[in-house]
């Protein structure tokens, strides 16, 4: 169990628009999670930012009374220095990558998205070799502390990070902390009685268990599924799914699978967008952020907006405070993160990171063994998403271009050798201030 005296938290991002939530958390549960050193770093292209957002964390301090003292800077290193926990939550090439990410695979008519096919390939390649470092510099300066990665691809990242460092790793989703607030919704039970046994990686996984109140309610959830016929429920956009469907698969896709299991009509919808106005999901972030960082300059703004919720971090600073309090106090809760496999799920590679649920102890996550296997409708989309998911931590490691071909090739939403070729040159060209590995 780690010293409860002077506990520091660096934050490499700190200018995101998403921080205040996370200072909304360490408020909330400081008495359980006590960090006296807050530091939120950036980038010069984010120091303007880091500015607006470390004044708004300031002042919410400030109001809640409690002795965290925060520093902003731009000398990482200095952050990570003597670090108990280093969250990352970095968009390599800003939000203005982000919309070529998009554009760039809409241009060649495939599905444009922020951190699956060719959109999450292009922002793996320009993150891995930037998380590298920061991992280095960790095992410098920090070597015991606890890296929590909120970065986008989470679960590419988090495997490049096991694969290519000794960092103590941990990748965190708020996916899974959503759905489980989903199901203590529906069946109007308080969250922390609901345990969801989860299968998969990150932004492909399925809920294959539901408990509550440690009875198993998984039959009964897919009979209540089934019964919705297919339609909506209101702040329940997960069990928007055909009921047929949902009961042949045997269990509760993530909102992410619709690219994969819906794609004509998923491609069809931003196709649309993209054709009629020029803009995707990042030109409206673009106009969130924008509102926000307004808002977070008015000096009487001493908590976080309700228009934060607009920029789709539901849960985030809960998904990330518990986690860290529960290492922090050994504290043996079950919580579904990335992890490396091991032999958890027995049809994929034990080096790879995998999104299951674990004991969260002092020493880090433990994995918890699934109670059946995989069927087959899950475990074959699954491999092959993995596999497109190893292709792509080599290629940003080594710029091979020819493993990036591979990768884009087997990916479900190109499949196409013609296509990959395309989309990959076009993402080099794009983004080769940010590929070096690629230019040699």
């Amino acid at each position: 169990m780690m010293s409860k005296q002077e506990l520091k938290l660096a934050v490499i991002g700190g200018g995101s628009s998403y921080t205040p939530e996370l200072i909304d958390g360490l408020i909330r549960y400081y008495d359980e999670f006590p960090v006296t050193e807050l530091v939120l770093v950036d980038i010069e292209a984010g120091y303007n930012k880091l500015q607006i957002v470390g004044a708004l964390a300031r002042r919410m301090i400030e109001a809640s009374g409690k002795p965290i003292r925060l520093a902003l800077t731009l000398d990482r290193r200095e952050a990570i220095r003597g670090a108990h926990f280093v969250s990352t939550q970095i968009r390599v090439g800003m939000l203005e990558a982000r919309s070529r990410d998009e554009k760039i695979p809409l241009s060649h008519g495939l599905i444009g998205q922020e951190t699956t096919g060719a959109g999450g390939f292009a922002k793996a390649l320009r993150t891995i070799p930037v998380i590298l470092e920061i991992c280095r510099e960790i095992e410098e300066l920090a070597p015991d502390a606890f890296l929590i990665n909120f970065t986008n691809p989470a679960g590419i990242v988090t495997e490049a990070v096991l694969k290519h460092s000794n960092v103590n790793t941990v990748g965190l989703c708020n996916i899974p902390i959503g759905t489980q607030m989903q199901v203590a919704r529906l069946y109007d039970a308080a969250p922390e009685t609901v345990d969801l046994e989860v299968a998969g990686i990150n932004h492909l996984h399925w809920t294959t268990r539901i408990g509550i109140d440690g009875v198993d309610r998984t039959d009964d959830f897919m009979n209540r599924v089934e019964a919705l016929g297919g339609k909506s429920v209101k702040n329940i956009p997960d069990l928007e799914w055909n009921a047929d469907f949902i009961r042949s698969l045997g269990a509760l896709p993530c909102a992410y699978h619709r690219y994969y299991y819906m794609k004509d009509e998923m491609l069809a919808k931003l196709l649309q967008v993209y054709r009629e106005k020029g803009t995707t999901r990042a030109d409206e972030v673009l106009s969130v952020e924008a509102e926000l960082f307004g808002i977070y300059r008015k000096p009487e703004i001493v908590a976080k907006p309700p228009q934060l919720e607009n920029r789709g971090g539901a849960y985030y600073s809960e998904a990330a405070i518990r986690l860290m309090k529960s290492i922090y106090n050994d504290k043996g809760d079950m919580q579904v993160v990335n992890v490396r496999n091991g032999r958890t799920i027995e049809c994929l590679p034990e080096e790879v990171a995998v999104e299951v649920q674990c004991r969260i102890t002092a020493n880090g996550p433990q994995p918890v063994g699934l109670t059946r296997p995989l069927p087959a409708q899950i475990r074959g989309l699954l491999q092959i998403v993995k596999a497109y998911e190893e292709l792509t931590v080599e290629a940003a490691v080594t710029g091979d271009y020819g493993i990036a071909l591979q990768a884009l090739t087997i990916h479900p939403l190109v499949g196409d050798e013609a296509a990959a070729r395309r989309v990959l040159d076009d993402i080099i060209a794009a983004n080769e201030r940010y590929l070096p590995q690629f230019q040699r």
